[in-house]
């Protein structure tokens, strides 16, 4: 029998509105999110925290005061779990979630998987596309926190895993249908932005967005109009677009409804429940949108845990670094299986 850990990676979110500043402080004092100097790093971040709050707790509020993220992560671990359990018969399997920015903050379930004392780690990030500001950035503090023991196999992306595909079109399929399969209608595929100086440096993050919707609509077939968007701008810096709003603007003026698929996100939270569903829910309306349709997160779907688990299963069986996608090209150098390979 082997003892196996399969860790779980996200951003977490505030269990409260006593939480909501020291959750902005922790993540803009992350270096991969603001790269400067350390003090001054820190300085921004409490400014930031400090001047973001009040807004911030309002959004929460509307999703009753917390983050939904840990509460739909730990849903995620539960049903991955009871798949690997009979997948793996004759090991003990346990699988963890470790959140960046708020509880259960990395250091923590660093300590809890040590405890475990594992033979196998497979660290297992909940964003299918790789960035140095989520994947990068939470690996990083697992290797400054992790002293257990384990081999440890790493999968740092799979943007074009069959099974993340399936899923999304799936229920992209189901939401269409479920509102009365209407026509004149484009698929924006919604996924958080990056500034534009992140994604020139290699970061392999809006390349591999752009494939998985690509993927994503082959499977749905040639009737979709469809195009891809970025949300969540923060700050002044120049962004990769065209933005959320921007395409939902463009619809109103071509005369057609949309449907969004928030494609980088698999857990409902605040850049779902509150800026798709309320804020472009609201420019949709005053630009003349009808309908305006929301695509579920991925959640705790089936046919994605079910991934997740073909992920471990493989990553099980490979050394270091699991390829969980294809190799990016040559013009995203930051890609970790690039670098693995060259």
């Amino acid at each position: 029998m082997s003892r196996i850990a399969v860790v779980l990676f996200n951003l977490g979110g505030p269990d409260g509105p006593k939480a909501v500043r020291p959750f902005l402080r922790n993540l803009f004092a992350d270096p991969a999110i603001i790269a400067a100097p350390t003090p001054l790093r820190y300085g921004l971040a409490e400014l930031i925290s400090r001047t973001r709050e009040k807004s911030a707790i309002a959004n929460y509020a509307m999703m009753g005061g917390a983050s939904p993220l840990n509460a739909g992560t730990e849903a995620q671990r539960q049903a991955l779990e009871a798949v690997l359990a009979p997948a793996l018969p004759s090991d003990d399997v346990r699988v963890f979630m470790a959140m960046r920015y708020w509880h259960p903050l990395t250091e923590q379930t660093a300590l809890d998987v040590a405890a475990f004392a594992p033979d196998e780690v497979v660290l297992l990030p909940l964003y299918p596309h790789f960035s140095t500001t989520t994947t990068g950035s939470s690996l990083s503090a697992w290797k400054a926190h992790y002293r257990g023991p384990g081999r440890v196999h790493t999968v740092c992306c799979y943007f074009d895993d069959e099974s993340l595909t399936d899923a999304h079109a799936a229920l992209i399929q189901t939401t269409w249908e479920q509102a009365g399969a209407p026509k004149d209608i484009r698929l924006l595929f919604s996924a958080h932005g990056l500034p534009e100086r992140i994604s020139a440096s290699g970061d392999p993050y809006r390349s591999q967005i752009e494939r998985t919707c690509a993927a994503v609509a082959a499977k749905l077939g040639t009737s979709w109009d469809w195009s891809v968007c970025y949300q969540s701008r923060v700050g002044p810096m120049k962004w990769i677009g065209p933005s959320t709003i921007e395409a939902i603007e463009q619809a109103g003026r071509d005369g057609v409804g949309v449907i969004v698929d928030p494609v980088a996100f698999v857990s409902e939270h605040i850049e779902t429940l509150v800026e798709l569903d309320h804020d472009y829910a609201k420019v949709a309306a005053n630009v003349g949108v009808t309908p305006y349709l929301r695509v579920p997160a991925l959640g705790a779907d089936a046919r994605f845990i079910n991934g997740l688990a073909g992920l471990v299963m493989k990553a099980l069986s490979t050394t270091g670094l699991a390829a969980g996608a294809s190799r990016c090209d040559a013009a995203q150098g930051r890609c970790p299986l690039r670098t693995q390979a060259a």
